[in-house]
């Protein structure tokens, strides 16, 4: 429990401030109201994000002590007031013309008109989340050096005919499928947003090789090598793209951008929380198809941001895809393990 201390630390902290605010727009009533909204987005946000906590223990596990620290107070902060504050504020802002403090106004006296300015702008954020995780799971899947394949011979020849090249390939093919759906003022909206998702992820692939290269410094070497500013642009990218669909489903609950902004926040919080305990517990790998698991589940998100553009997807649907498949890779890997204890055993 000693990985979650912080967690339930801040979440009382944030609790107390929906209490607070509940409690000063609606009296007593208010103040029971915001606790259990609060408490509710803190659940959806960690059942929508569980598989990318998985990712992002992937990326972690190799980091040294000083990134993973910045990784849980620097990045929670960008994670809490970046992308589930100031990213849906400056998309409205963009959308509409206003200044981020106007939108902020917008927010907290007009909450139905943000809602319907936010989520008038989902299409262009699905095309770009959706770039942005296809590609983070389609380069694991034509990934040639894996040595453990989920699906077996299918996955291992997917990975020997399979590049970057043919990744970004497909993706902007789903890209131009999206598009496709959309009515004719936006599809250039969409086209641009998801072809940014592609730029966005291959620059930071860009910056993190940069980096790898620079491993030779014997100066920087060690640090590089352990965590770079690369591999936490891509796991704060990777966060914002999971997170705006949790900041959409959350106006399914409520309006106040308060409450969504700290409900989300705590269960921000616990994923990062998660993350750092998968990688201390050697989860991966005692549970070695965890990883191929949380990356089908990133697949089937992608599909389904894509898909949401323009067909209604319900919120328990998109989570239950993700923990389906984690819970599907956690049987294989049992059976895994004890059939490899049968072999030595024998």
């Amino acid at each position: 429990m000693q990985h979650f201390k912080l967690s339930f630390a801040v979440t009382v902290v944030l609790l107390a401030l929906a209490a607070w605010w509940g409690y000063s727009h609606g009296g007593a009533g208010g103040l029971v109201q915001a606790l259990w909204i609060a408490a509710v987005l803190g659940v959806l946000e960690v059942s929508l994000s569980f598989d990318n906590a998985v990712v992002n223990a992937t990326v972690l596990r190799n980091w040294n002590a000083f990134w993973r620290k910045l990784f849980l107070t620097v990045g929670i902060l960008v994670a809490v007031f970046g992308m589930r504050l100031v990213f849906p504020l400056l998309i409205v802002s963009v959308a509409t013309g206003l200044g981020l403090v106007d939108v902020w106004h917008m927010a907290v006296n007009t909450p139905d008109e943000y809602a319907r300015q936010l989520t008038a702008q989902h299409a262009e954020v699905a095309a770009f989340g959706g770039a942005f995780l296809l590609l983070v799971f389609l380069n694991f899947l034509f990934d040639e050096e894996k040595q453990l394949h989920w699906l077996g011979w299918i996955e291992e020849k997917v990975g020997e005919l399979g590049s970057e090249g043919l990744a970004i390939l497909l993706t902007l093919v789903a890209v131009f499928g999206c598009m496709s759906l959309m009515p004719e003022p936006q599809k250039l909206p969409v086209l641009v947003a998801g072809v940014v998702g592609v730029i966005v992820y291959v620059g930071v692939d860009w910056i993190s090789g940069l980096l790898e290269e620079e491993e030779h410094d014997p100066k920087v070497g060690k640090l590089i090598s352990q965590g770079s500013i690369g591999g936490f642009l891509y796991l704060e990218v990777l966060d914002a793209s999971f997170s705006f669909d949790g900041v959409i489903g959350a106006f399914a609950i409520t309006n106040d951008v308060v409450i969504i902004m700290l409900g989300l926040a705590i269960g921000a919080m616990f994923v990062r929380s998660l993350t750092v305990f998968l990688v201390h517990k050697g989860t991966l790998d005692e549970f070695v198809y965890l990883e191929h698991g949380a990356h089908y589940a990133i697949g089937i998100l992608a599909l389904i941001m894509f898909a949401s553009v323009e067909y209604e997807i319900p919120e328990w649907f998109t989570g239950l895809s993700g923990i389906a498949f984690i819970l599907v890779s956690l049987w294989s890997s049992v059976r895994h393990k004890r059939r490899e204890q049968l072999e030595t055993s024998t």
